[in-house]
């Protein structure tokens, strides 16, 4: 009788080659579908500038929040951080062929707006009431809140430099005037920096 050909079983070994080349893809499948969800123009040489511009302000204003010279001079950097950051930030976004006000971009500028024009508001009302010592930890708080809300329709980074700036509005609310400045100048001088750096190696720019 002839002898019946045994078929030869598949090796062990490739079930977890398998099993890993699987995860392999299935991880590349989720890391695009968040990329393509994902607000990525935020701009990081903006943010690099905006933390130039708050370390001048700070050396021009003083440490006193109730004076008139440290409004003048934090006001004029948060104007001119708007225009550079803005043009910076749409720059990039028409480089990568990202709409502004559809999609991903859409939602960060809704996500990222209502805080502002709250600290805007809040602004004035401490202001007239007397209470300029509070406008540390309350900028700090709300602009940390507004790029944590508008974070979540960006890259992991942007909620992160967000949670920071919670946790120095937190400290400078409470803080004497002097150190709160101090924490000011931390938050929006040094985080942007730090940060921005970040973005524009990690994120084109």
């Amino acid at each position: 009788m002839s002898s019946i050909p045994r078929l030869d079983r598949p090796s062990a070994p490739e079930a977890p080659a398998l099993h890993a080349r699987a995860m392999d893809n299935l991880r590349f499948i989720r890391e695009t579908m968040e990329r393509a969800g994902a607000f990525t123009a935020v701009s990081g040489w903006g943010m690099c500038a905006t933390g130039v511009l708050a370390v001048g302000a700070a050396l021009a204003a003083g440490s006193d929040p109730t004076s008139a010279r440290w409004l003048q001079a934090w006001f004029l950097a948060l104007a001119g951080s708007l225009l550079v950051s803005g043009w910076a930030t749409v720059r990039k976004a028409r480089a990568a062929r990202m709409p502004l006000l559809t999609g991903p971009g859409r939602k960060f500028l809704l996500g990222f707006s209502p805080p502002m024009l709250v600290g805007a508001l809040l602004t004035v009302v401490l202001v007239r009431a007397g209470q300029a010592a509070l406008l540390p930890g309350a900028w700090l708080l709300l602009y940390g809140t507004a790029v944590m809300a508008a974070g979540a329709f960006s890259v992991r980074v942007v909620p992160a430099l967000g949670a920071c700036f919670l946790l120095l509005g937190a400290a400078a609310l409470f803080a004497p005037p002097p150190l709160a400045h101090g924490l000011m100048v931390v938050g929006f001088g040094g985080l942007h920096l730090v940060f921005g750096v970040a973005i524009a190696r990690s994120h084109g720019g």
